[in-house]
């Protein structure tokens, strides 16, 4: 098979198969893709040394996206997502921006923010001159809690320091900025502000409280953007239903939230299939979309001189290829190799582009058909199963439910029932 994602009827493929060409893909060996095929792939062992008070081990299904184009490199994206027509519309939606030349992708340096906070400072803006005169001592002490790191290129980068009125005074808050090269970085982060925080207190006087790394990534972002050629997409008319759904968005809040919920039925799709910190890419995401004062949408859809749907995406994505949480699960490694990404950076640049492309899908969508009639065909599959149905009666109950126009779970025992009754 030629190295490229864009593999029609994808989805028709039996499981096997599917394995099989995502095996030659991304040269993935026997056991490898053996992991692929089989439940209960984080055993209990290794689960109770992740987290605390372990019973057991929780799964979700898990996909790939296929025809992603990125930068001029085909990718097939690993996705782990329990609700349906996520997966689908990433792929629809690939295509589309592959007819226009592929989706571009660009991420910044992967500079993360540590805060420390100050209180109790006698004179807080005099203590920022303070701190600031010290700005060397403090950062090759930084340096100095991870050798590895600075021979790797990356490191405490810079010193920012800001006076903050809160609601109990001024206080004093200093960021140390560092490069956390292919990590996620907040356990680096964390430890340079531990180390650097008694010079702070001695420079200014008064007493550091929290020290802690900071989400809104805002040093660490991606942009990426596509044209869709309008033909490829469905028109004129398409495209400019595409362009007035994104609008409504700019201007409303309440439509900007679900706007932006899609773009990360995306990216946290990718982030939970490579073992990355879901909680962060959401906080991070949405307090950037709230920067001007305002909840907006994080992308911007327009059309350009030749009729064509552009699209644009900017939001933080902190993500990391190493750590201990990554290495210790095995699904985590062999979605990364499926990926073949090398670097942190190259992963959020994937990340971004899939945010974009499910975002079209969902524009899409919801200016044509519907949002509904594509998701509930899809979501009648997860009544059936949740009626008991077994997987050789799934298709059918799925089939019977649509066309019956109840598409419940009550609808879903009764065409149950009524198939085992004439068997």
């Amino acid at each position: 098979m030629s190295r490229t994602s864009r593999i029609p009827g994808f989805y028709k493929l039996p499981i096997p198969e599917r394995v099989r060409v995502v095996k030659e893909f991304a040269g993935l060996t026997d056991e490898e893709a053996e992991l692929l095929g089989k439940t209960g792939r984080l055993g209990l062992d290794v689960a109770d040394k992740m987290i605390e008070n372990v019973v057991g081990t929780f799964e979700l299904p898990y996909g790939v996206a296929v025809n992603f184009l990125i930068n001029g490199r085909d990718y097939l994206v690993p996705m782990v997502i329990e609700e349906p027509s996520v997966v689908a519309g990433a792929s629809n939606a690939a295509k589309w921006c592959r007819d226009g030349g592929g989706l571009v992708s660009i991420a910044s340096e992967q500079i993360m923010v540590s805060q420390i906070q100050v209180i109790k400072v006698p004179s807080p803006h005099t203590a920022a001159v303070r701190i600031l005169e010290r700005k060397k001592e403090i950062l090759d002490l930084a340096n100095s809690t991870n050798e590895i790191l600075v021979k790797l290129g990356g490191g405490a980068r810079d010193l920012e320091v800001r006076v903050l009125d809160s609601p109990v005074g001024k206080m004093v808050v200093v960021h140390l900025l560092v490069d956390v090269r292919d990590a996620m970085g907040a356990n680096i982060v964390n430890t340079m502000a531990e180390a650097v925080a008694p010079i702070i207190e001695e420079a200014s006087g008064g007493r550091v409280l929290l020290r802690i790394v900071s989400n809104l990534a805002d040093r660490r972002l991606v942009k990426s953007w596509a044209r869709v050629p309008k033909d490829s997409i469905g028109g004129e008319e398409v495209v400019e239903g595409i362009v007035y759904a994104w609008a409504f968005a700019a201007a409303d809040p309440y439509r900007a939230t679900t706007h932006n919920k899609g773009i990360m039925n995306g990216i946290i799709a990718v982030a939970l299939a490579t073992g990355q910190d879901t909680r962060a890419l959401e906080a991070g995401a949405h307090a950037y979309a709230a920067r001007r004062g305002r909840y907006e949408p994080l992308s911007t859809w327009e059309v350009d001189g030749n009729g064509d749907l552009v699209g644009y995406l900017e939001l933080p994505i902190a993500v990391g290829t190493v750590g201990g949480s990554i290495r210790s699960n095995p699904m985590t490694r062999l979605s990364l190799k499926i990926l073949g990404v090398k670097t942190a950076k190259e992963l959020a640049e994937v990340m971004g582009a899939v945010g974009l492309a499910q975002n079209l899908a969902a524009l899409r969508a919801l200016a044509t058909e519907g949002i509904q009639r594509g998701h509930m065909k899809l979501h009648a599959r997860q009544l059936a199963l949740a009626a008991g149905a077994r997987p050789d009666e799934v298709d059918v109950v799925a089939e019977e439910l649509v066309k019956s126009g109840r598409i419940t779970l009550e609808k879903a025992q009764e065409i149950l029932e009524g198939l085992r009754s004439r068997r």
